[in-house]
């Protein structure tokens, strides 16, 4: 486990995987929010997400009806991923996140990931953070295209972001060196699917997890780092 100057208090460093258009990602997202909620030392955590994309040859705003993807993809049929989205729905209700796939314009994702390395870069993890929830919400509440400039300009400023600074990257291929460097990492650590939990270069925790469960493996991380305090 890391440690900070002041006080060698000791730093649980948390790293997730996942993407924009992965409505368990955003799923996953409120459970931690409610986990480190709980969680004592929820001061000593950091938080950097990390990119993966779904579908890399995805067009920029990807045609017709999601519900069809879904059933092409898995090879089921429309009606049975429509079950899918409303069991989805439903779990992200209880939540706290209200999915609307009627409203969903889902595309490429690349560019929002350079934003997301962007937002690290000029505002950290707090506001990179920001950016991401306001991603999500786009994606999955408020029918955003997500991989539309003018949609993710709109989203970015929203999170805190200098607009000059967000067009520069998306007028450029700024951070698309640091997206592809996530996803040979993901590799290299043999994460398949997301969202996926990182801790402290430790432990992985697959999946959007339940709260009580991120609890206890934050408290063992943090734990693990007591005698070096005593």
């Amino acid at each position: 486990m890391p440690w900070v100057a002041r006080g060698l208090r000791p730093v649980v460093k948390l790293e997730i995987w996942s993407d924009v258009v992965c409505p368990w990602c955003a799923i996953g997202r409120a459970r931690l929010q409610a986990a480190l909620s709980g969680f004592a030392h929820r001061d000593a955590v950091t938080l950097r997400w990390r990119s993966f994309e779904l579908d890399p040859a995805a067009p920029r705003e990807q045609p017709g009806d999601r519900a069809e993807h879904l059933a092409a993809k898995y090879g089921v049929s429309v009606a049975a991923a429509r079950r899918m989205e409303g069991q989805v729905t439903a779990t992200a209700a209880a939540d706290g996140l209200e999915f609307r796939f009627d409203r969903a314009r889902h595309g490429n994702t690349a560019d929002a990931h350079r934003l997301l390395h962007h937002a690290w870069e000029t505002g950290g993890a707090t506001v990179q953070d920001e950016l991401k929830g306001r991603l999500l919400r786009a994606s999955f509440t408020d029918g955003e295209p997500i991989g539309d400039p003018e949609a993710l300009v709109r989203i970015a400023v929203g999170a805190g972001l200098d607009e000059d600074g967000v067009r520069a990257v998306l007028g450029s291929d700024r951070h698309l060196d640091d997206v592809r460097a996530d996803e040979d990492l993901a590799r290299s650590l043999g994460i398949t699917s997301v969202p996926f939990l990182v801790i402290d270069d430790r432990y992985g925790v697959a999946g959007a997890q339940p709260i009580e469960a991120l609890r206890e493996v934050l408290d063992t991380a943090w734990a693990e780092g007591a005698p070096a305090r005593s």
